[in-house]
């Protein structure tokens, strides 16, 4: 870390700048970089998936939400680095730019950071963009492995979602959002961990759409300086270096019709999905059974035959880096060592969050609780007050004007009335799910994005939870989907029956409980 920081602040000597913003994400601004390419990691050793570093010639501040207020503090090191922990609502930059006097200049790399943000913290620092940032590695290109999908599998041709973008002669959309040009364009690629996007940016327009994969990224940005049409943009998933490149063509698009299209899936997605849940269901229903039977496991052995069982399921490739905490790892709500060391004992409660993906490109994502042998009485109070919670929230009565912030505050509400000392419930209640394993929207949480209106077909999470950091964590989740103004679950995975304590449900609660079972 020495060496990293040391690199850093002679590059901001050199750049003149007070202050430096270091990113987690690569220039496609995604969300689950691969720590080879995560900067914030070589900086600070920390390695969750979100979360950014700021430098200043004295300090050095990493911010992380409430999932990683636990880890952060144990990986970093604590002499060099301020863990700021942000809590529930509190905004990012917002936090950042309290840490920054008026008359300082902030360095931000116009790769890493989308045009939005960059106008949103201009507004308070003054900025320097950098074309660079200096830790990145020069890589080889390695070639990509793009398979097209059936239309059993999407439900509409690319060329028919291409015709449902309605543009003039003189216009044209921008995607570089890789989400949305995988969706667009019917293409996956499995060969990178956690990962079924291809790496690519695309160009629309009325009469034709031009995809430009990785390897003709060179001739994208010479295309894209000599267009001459208005350029529309998501300014939340550009980046600022792409939008440099637009000069005064750059128009915002207040309504990205990708994104929107993406967020309703086909019934075929529908259908796709459930099979994928079903197979999803099979591989944790054998871990299951693999922790009751088998003693002087590991969570490292669990993660392991995990992968197994999926890739016996058939999965492409896992959806990103399967969670599994015993005890009081489990109260890390993104805990991702699996470590070797950490064996399984009676009474040993274990958290598994997991995912893959199958054949038609789109994530799955279920979490589970069990425990080996026989639970503690607070073990099964605090299994089933988020069981109970789990519930609430997905019995909620669905309006066309329900949205994700209502059901996440709803939840929050219950906990709030069922308070069990020491556990705290501190991130979002759900996400949306698609290609990639966080998708908004939809979203249940309390950002401004959970205000977007629920609709049929739209996908997503509901995954309540309750952690302390002396004892363990339990989150129970569901991947499910809205149709005909009701919440349905794709996953059919029973409850576990010991982490139950009857006597805490009510009597609607019970019959609710019979549509998942129980082991």
């Amino acid at each position: 870390m020495c060496e990293v920081l040391s690199i850093l602040r002679k590059f901001m000597a050199d750049e003149k700048i007070d202050y430096l913003l270091v990113n987690s994400t690569n220039k496609f601004l995604v969300e689950y970089n691969t720590l080879a390419e995560n900067s914030r990691y070589h900086l600070t050793g920390f390695t969750g998936s979100t979360g950014d570093a700021l430098i200043s010639a004295e300090d050095v501040f990493l911010f992380v939400d409430g999932r990683y207020h636990i880890q952060a503090d144990i990986e970093v090191d604590h002499n060099f680095v301020t863990v700021v922990k942000l809590q529930t609502g509190q905004s990012f930059i917002d936090e950042m730019l309290k840490k920054i006097p008026k008359d300082a200049v902030l360095g931000l790399f116009s790769q890493k950071n989308s045009q939005s943000a960059v106008e949103l913290i201009q507004k308070q620092v003054k900025i320097k963009l950098l074309p660079f940032d200096p830790l990145d590695a020069v890589k080889s290109f390695a070639p990509a492995h793009t398979v097209a999908l059936d239309r059993n599998f999407t439900g509409l041709s690319s060329e028919e979602k291409i015709a449902n973008i309605s543009l003039k002669e003189d216009e044209a959309i921008l995607l570089t959002n890789l989400e949305e040009v995988s969706y667009l364009f019917n293409l996956r690629d499995f060969s990178m961990p956690f990962s079924a996007k291809i790496k690519a940016k695309a160009v629309i327009m009325q009469d034709k759409a031009i995809l430009f994969e990785e390897d003709r990224l060179d001739r994208f940005e010479e295309f894209i300086k000599n267009l001459d049409k208005k350029i529309f943009v998501d300014k939340s998933s550009v980046n600022a270096y792409d939008y440099a490149l637009l000069g005064n063509r750059a128009a915002e698009m207040h309504s990205n019709p990708v994104k929107l299209m993406k967020s309703i899936k086909t019934d075929a997605e529908i259908e796709h999905y459930k099979d994928a849940f079903k197979r999803t269901d099979n591989a944790l229903k054998a871990v299951r059974e693999y922790i009751e039977n088998t003693r002087n496991i590991s969570e490292f052995d669990i993660a392991r035959k995990l992968e197994e069982e999926f890739i016996k399921n058939g999965a492409k490739n896992l959806s990103f880096n399967s969670i599994v905490a015993k005890d009081k790892n489990s109260a890390l709500a993104h805990y991702s060592k699996s470590s070797p060391d950490e064996i399984l004992k009676d009474g040993s409660l274990v958290l598994i969050d997991c995912g893959a993906y199958f054949e038609g490109g789109l994530a799955t994502d279920i979490t589970r609780v069990f425990v080996k042998g026989t639970p503690t009485d607070l073990q099964k109070r605090v299994y089933t007050t988020v069981l109970r919670a789990f519930l609430h929230a997905y019995n909620t009565k669905i309006t066309p004007e329900t949205t994700g912030y209502q059901i996440d505050s709803a939840a929050r509400a219950f906990f709030d009335e069922n308070i069990i000392e020491g556990f705290v419930f501190n991130h979002g209640l759900g996400h949306g799910i698609g290609i990639n394993v966080h998708e908004a929207p939809p979203n249940l949480g309390k950002g401004e994005i959970a205000k977007t209106v629920l609709k049929d077909n739209m996908c997503f999470t509901i995954e309540p939870g309750l952690y302390n950091a002396e004892h363990f964590g339990v989150r129970l989740e569901n991947s499910c989907y809205l149709k005909n103004g009701r919440i349905n679950s794709f996953v059919r995975m029973p409850y576990e029956e010991k982490l139950i304590d009857y006597s805490l449900l009510t009597d609607v609660e019970k019959e609710q409980l019979k549509e998942f079972g129980v082991i």
